[in-house]
């Protein structure tokens, strides 16, 4: 382990206060938890010291920072983490000596352990421990015996978890997402909403416990990961070899899946040719086992910034997963843009229900998604149910512009009408807490949430967008003259107030006189008669596409 996987680990909220790429680089090779004024004679080389800087005094002068700092660079220490609620930050003169003497410096909140760091250490080191070359192990023969042949043989993965812990005494365990979902829990786990195993599992507050990742070829959205509500429950070693087993489960597990993947991928391309062959798209749904089981919804997703590890797809497919009960298949488009195709199992498309509560779930569960990569942003576009595979065409083309629609509206700070606004449905991450993306990083929208003409202009391309703005408001957007940027001040307002020459004279503290003016120029310059509607409507228009 090294120290920059430190300021990895989500759940210790670490800070980087100094450190270069080469320090950051150093192997961790344990763990010393002091505040001796000298602790040099206590220090093993390649160590990372655990200071709370009681022994450090703001009037003692630098003199005492100085041997301290020294007494880890003789030592060998590869890292000083520095805790802040005796001072409440990391003092200055702290950091300038760290500097001088190349030790990295990272800042401990108050709400992050000692003992959490700690153990995130060793766990890490047990693990690389178990994954070297041995014929020691320390899961007993039998058991991994056992729970090897189930493996082999094709168990489930709740069978193998409750194998593994059995002999523990099956302890509480969970294995979850990065998003909260359960995959599966030992018979003395209680069930786990998926709000409160995303807390858990991204270190909120006041939560406890041990969790390990499951290292498969997985993505930051997919992810599995072991969590033991309880600390100590489990010597590391055995954990990460159970963690391993899993691992080996879930990488047969996605072998075996290949083949739907490819039945996935064509179903999406051939969606993606407008005018398609229907037939060819029934022949596509029922191999993906989605036939005959209609309406139909249809939903686009984007992962920012796009990678190569199909995080839209594996994104999208994780939150359609926490969806009881809904069949679904998930591929690729070209740009890195998922496609989902979700079947309502006879639902009846009059009352709308099937496409209100895809929306409203995805939009309960696209925040805790999102916290799986807080760092960027994600968004979903919803079409309506369609009843036949020969619509789906259209369904794509119609989730493709909410998507737009989310996109453009999360990046504005403005919220959509219907699910798309309400914090219980498609809100931003932000308000769901857990996403580090700000409120514009996660949306999700439908065209039955396109009720108003900004929300509907949201979704035109750029281009589109810029053509239309400067054909319509022309000479308004011409620089270097200050009178057209009041000209377009007052259009604003005058539409703002429904055209009341009053209260647009009233909010500009203008005289009416002087907004009579103004909306002719306005008028002379765009070609536009204010007095008409469909006018009217063309330069409101023009000014939501700036």
């Amino acid at each position: 382990m090294h120290v920059e996987h430190l300021l990895r680990l989500d759940s210790l909220d670490l800070t980087l206060v100094w450190g270069d790429e080469a320090l950051l680089g150093q192997e961790i090779g344990g763990v010393t938890a002091t505040d001796l004024e000298d602790p040099a004679r206590f220090l093993q080389p390649s160590e990372i010291v655990l200071s709370g800087l009681v022994w450090w005094n703001p009037a003692d002068g630098p003199a005492r920072t100085e041997r301290f700092v020294s007494a880890l660079r003789e030592a060998g220490a590869v890292a000083l983490l520095a805790g802040e609620e005796t001072h409440g930050e990391v003092p200055r003169e702290l950091a300038a000596a760290c500097r001088e003497h190349r030790i990295a410096l990272l800042a401990v909140p108050a709400h992050t352990s000692f003992r959490a760091i700690t153990e995130a250490v060793y766990l890490r080191q047990w693990g690389e421990l178990s994954r070297r070359p041995s014929d020691l192990y320390a899961l007993p023969e039998n058991v991994r015996g056992d729970l090897e042949r189930k493996v082999e043989g094709g168990a489930s993965v709740g069978d193998l978890l409750d194998s593994a812990f059995a002999h523990l005494g099956t302890p509480p365990c969970h294995l979850l997402t990065g998003s909260g979902r359960t995959i599966a829990r030992t018979a003395t786990a209680a069930e786990l909403p998926a709000r409160r195993a995303s807390e858990r599992l991204h270190g909120a507050r006041g939560e406890r416990g041990t969790t390990l990742r499951v290292e498969a070829d997985d993505t930051d959205f997919d992810a599995w990961y072991l969590h033991l509500a309880d600390e100590g429950q489990v010597p590391p070693r055995v954990l990460h070899e159970i963690a391993e087993i899993l691992g080996r489960h879930r990488r047969r597990r996605d072998r075996r899946r290949a083949a739907q993947r490819q039945a996935r991928q064509e179903l999406v391309a051939l969606l993606d040719v407008p005018y398609g062959d229907a037939n060819a798209v029934e022949s596509a749904l029922s191999s993906c086992g989605l036939a005959d089981r209609g309406p139909y919804t249809v939903v686009v997703a984007s992962a920012t910034p796009a990678e190569e590890d199909a995080g839209s797809r594996a994104a999208l497919a994780e939150a359609l997963g926490h969806l009881p009960g809904v069949a679904f298949a998930v591929g690729e488009r070209p740009g890195g843009e998922a496609l989902a195709v979700v079947a309502h199992d006879g639902a009846d498309e009059a009352d709308g229900q099937d496409d209100r509560a895809v929306r409203a779930a995805l939009g309960e569960v696209w925040p805790l998604v999102h916290a799986c990569r807080p760092t960027g942003a994600l968004y979903a576009g919803v079409s309506e149910p369609v009843a036949t595979a020969a619509e789906l065409a259209a369904a794509v083309g119609q989730a493709r512009y909410a998507l737009a629609a989310a996109a453009r509206t999360a990046a504005s700070g403005t919220g959509a009408s219907g699910t798309a606004a309400s914090g219980t449905g498609a809100s931003g991450a932000g308000a769901s807490g857990g996403a580090r993306g700000g409120p514009g990083a996660a949306h999700v929208a439908s065209v039955g949430d396109l009720t108003t003409l900004e929300a509907l202009l949201a979704g035109v391309p750029d281009d589109v967008r810029e053509v239309y703005r400067t054909t319509v408001l022309g000479p308004l957007l011409r620089g270097g003259r200050s009178s057209n940027a009041l000209l377009l001040e007052t259009l604003e307002v005058f539409l703002a107030h429904n055209c009341s020459w009053a209260r647009t004279a009233e909010t500009l503290h203008l005289h009416v006189n002087t907004v009579h003016y103004r909306v002719q120029r306005v008028e002379t310059l765009t070609g536009r008669d204010l007095s008409r509607l469909d006018h009217r409507l063309d330069l409101r228009a023009a000014l939501l596409c700036r």
